[in-house]
């Protein structure tokens, strides 16, 4: 098994409907669950040229969840069911 970095892209609502979905979409990743995450509060991007407020809109990451599977289409049809998010940034985590 390969791990995967999932990265949820966009602001979202907290209603009762969208967790539900959320907590459904767990149970569906099951034992592939390496750690489920934790929303992302505010960042900065530090550079050598200076650091600036990364922004809280639309294109914001919002939070992460590290997964393992075989490969990188069978992360693309678990995120078929995920139900709560603009879009998900996925990284295969290479080994080292």
């Amino acid at each position: 098994m390969k791990k995967f970095i999932l990265l949820y892209v966009g602001m979202w609502e907290h209603t009762p409907e969208v967790m539900d979905g959320w907590t459904k979409w767990f149970e569906v990743l099951g034992d592939r669950v390496v750690d489920s995450g934790n929303p992302f509060g505010p960042g900065k991007e530090v550079t050598k040229s200076g650091i600036k407020e990364l922004p809280q809109d639309r294109d914001a990451t919002v939070g992460y969840t590290i997964i393992n599977a075989e490969n990188m289409d069978e992360v693309e049809k678990l995120l078929e069911k995920c139900p709560i998010i603009n879009s998900v940034r996925v990284y295969e985590a290479m080994p080292m």
